[in-house]
């Protein structure tokens, strides 16, 4: 791909906005995690999600390894642990507060919900992965919390008004 057409890629697609999630697992050297955009649900029966995690991180292989991770849905002020779980090594848990799911993978604190899985399959992706999560458990925690999205390059928040606008009414 050129230059120019990754670029105008990266800036048609940023148009559509999407949530903000922190992937979380265990290693024996403790949780880990990292932010993922690229997430989506994808059946209700069985219950099937898709977590699409970039080749290049290093988090990813060692969640993997396990066969189960945890989806945390972030809400609009959990920006900053957007951006530390988005860095590339130490401690992404540092100072951040955090429970077990059912399964003992972490539930970060304050997260509008949590999907525990299990890897049903795997698929190369281009850059990244194409991961088919089987839902083992799940919750919504937050309730009236606003999601973190991200549009146009930059973090937003839902807008219940604008929602409320654009509403349908039979």
């Amino acid at each position: 791909m050129s230059a120019q057409l990754g670029d105008t890629f990266r800036e048609v697609l940023g148009h559509f906005a999407t949530g903000i999630t922190v992937i979380t697992g265990t290693s024996p050297d403790g949780p880990l995690g990292f932010t993922c955009q690229s997430f989506s649900s994808l059946s209700l029966n069985p219950p099937l999600v898709l977590a699409l995690p970039a080749k290049s991180s290093k988090s990813w292989p060692q969640i993997a390894r396990h066969g189960r991770f945890c989806v945390n849905v972030l809400t609009e002020g959990q920006q900053a642990i957007s951006a530390a779980f988005a860095t590339s090594g130490g401690d992404k848990f540092a100072g951040v507060s955090w429970s077990e799911s059912p399964g003992g993978l972490p539930i970060i604190d304050g997260a509008c919900a949590w999907i525990e899985c299990e890897i049903e399959t795997s698929h190369p992706g281009g850059d990244h992965l194409i991961v088919v999560g089987r839902v083992r458990h799940l919750a919504s925690t937050a309730d009236g919390a606003s999601p973190l999205l991200y549009h146009r390059g930059r973090y937003s928040g839902s807008r219940p008004a604008i929602a409320q606008r654009n509403a349908f009414h039979a």
